[in-house]
């Protein structure tokens, strides 16, 4: 597996710059005789596609036959040794004709009009955003069988492809490891006498590794679009709608200790180290918060952690305690050593009394208060700076707020149906001379971006264009968007 990582650089040519083009040639051939064609050609369909992930199955299938081509020829025991600096140069060269057929990107341009090894360099690091909305759905057995008969190798290309287009956040020995168990599920159940008994007991035996895959692209997702600090608040805002009960000092270091197993095992190539420190942050969730909430105590029962975790997640928000009334935090904590804390824990209490309203919105403020504490902590006088920028926004904060808490309250609350029917008279009410068909397309359009952003594991990045384009019109100039 560690091959795997190595492949992923060499075959990019990443490394070439300090240790030579022998070197990267001798690391790829080792890589290709170890691995066997078939095992080496399956991985540069898994990295492709990850790394290309909104190229189509054509675009990929062209690159990796190009890819595959050049080692294959190259590492033969009587290769000419200019064999594969040729080769790749030449596969440079074709990738910047206008008419190739590999996966299109805007800054291919720009890497074109270098030469030799740095052209090479920057085309490698070209990649495309990971699919925040994956749209992977696992056919039937039935529908499996008849794919996997018709030809077993464009079956598993296929399905490689889709695979790691789709989850392609989610550490690689995670994915090649759920993708290998996949293949031998369908590869073993098509030929089985009983298939349907036979995708029942296997779909059971990987369920852990599914839910892996799932939990771990969501979490490295969120972390590749956030970083460490701001996924510990995205974790504590998590943790503060599921239990409101508890208070920041029990809820701050589960959220820390969340945010180090992305940063440690997000880009990590052991094997074991998503899943064991998921277990382990799993563990010490559950001593911490079972006691406090019936829901969290019913989640940790089960002797599988990855259900259990994945129990957690999908805790629907609870229903806000009576709390005192929010304190603001003081200038003079805002802009202390201590400053980030301070403002995290305001957003917890905001968080806490609105429980309904989810991470991808609260990360606003979150980015909002940053920048208010790095520009006015650093002015001649950082508390009128600060009081200004209070005063400013206040009205539209809270705007802000009731309008998400609103949408996402009801979204929460409602049945689909209903839901959609109580958006409609909404719009009905707001804008009266809109036609029928006019009502329900802005009704759909609420619905949809509802659907996507008001539930917790909500894509970051998409939800929030969608939220400056949804409630935009809410805050004026967005200013409602800074504390």
């Amino acid at each position: 597996m560690r091959g795997a990582l190595v492949l992923l650089l060499l075959v990019a040519w990443a490394h070439a710059e300090h240790r030579g083009k022998d070197y990267v040639r001798d690391k790829v051939c080792q890589e290709y005789r170890t691995m066997g064609k078939d095992d080496f050609r399956a991985l540069t369909i898994i990295m492709n596609s990850k790394k290309f992930s909104n190229a189509t199955f054509e675009e990929i299938s062209h690159l990796v036959r190009e890819i595959v081509s050049l080692a294959e020829t190259c590492c033969a025991e009587d290769a000419d040794p200019s064999c594969y600096d040729a080769g790749s140069s030449a596969l440079s060269a074709k990738s910047c004709d206008a008419n190739a057929p590999f996966p299109r990107h805007a800054g291919t341009g720009a890497c074109c009009v270098h030469t030799g090894l740095e052209r090479k360099l920057c085309l490698a690091a070209l990649q495309h955003p990971p699919r925040e909305l994956p749209h992977y759905a696992e056919p039937a057995g039935d529908e499996l069988c008849a794919d996997f008969a018709k030809d077993p190798k464009d079956f598993a290309d296929r399905f490689l492809y889709e695979y790691a287009s789709n989850y392609g956040q989610a550490p690689l020995p995670v994915l090649l490891g759920s993708a290998r168990s996949f293949l031998s599920m369908v590869s073993t159940c098509c030929i089985s006498p009983a298939p349907t008994v036979c995708f029942l007991k296997e779909k059971l035996e990987r369920k852990t590794l599914s839910l892996l895959t799932l939990l771990s692209h969501r979490a490295c997702s969120r972390f590749a679009a956030y970083g460490e600090d701001k996924m510990k608040f995205s974790y504590l805002t998590m943790f503060a709608q599921k239990i409101p009960s508890a208070s920041f000092e029990e809820i701050f270091p589960l959220a820390e200790d969340a945010a180090k197993v992305s940063a440690q095992c997000c880009g990590s190539m052991a094997e074991d180290c998503m899943h064991r420190k998921l277990s382990e942050h799993t563990a010490k969730v559950c001593e911490a918060l079972a006691a406090k909430d019936e829901r969290f105590a019913d989640c940790c029962k089960g002797k599988n952690v990855m259900q259990n975790y994945f129990c957690i997640s999908a805790l629907k928000p609870a229903k806000s305690p009576q709390l005192p009334e929010l304190q603001e935090p003081t200038n003079a904590h805002l802009c202390s050593a201590d400053g980030a804390l301070h403002s995290s824990r305001y957003l917890f209490e905001l968080a806490r009394r609105h429980p309904s309203v989810p991470d991808v919105f609260l990360s606003k403020l979150y980015d909002a208060c940053k920048e208010v504490r790095r520009e006015c902590c650093a002015a001649k006088d950082a508390s009128a700076c600060l009081d200004g920028k209070k005063q400013q926004v206040k009205g539209e904060l809270l705007t802000f707020l009731a309008k998400a808490d609103e949408l996402c309250g009801q979204y929460t609350k409602l049945d689909f149906l209903d839901f959609k029917k109580r958006l409609t008279e909404t719009f009905k009410q707001r804008a009266g001379g809109a036609s029928p068909q006019r009502l329900a397309e802005l009704a759909e359009q609420r619905a949809d971006f509802a659907s996507t952003c008001c539930p917790s594991n909500a894509p970051p990045l998409y939800c929030a264009q969608q939220i400056s384009a949804e409630m935009g019109q809410e805050c004026g100039r967005g200013s409602c968007l800074l504390l």
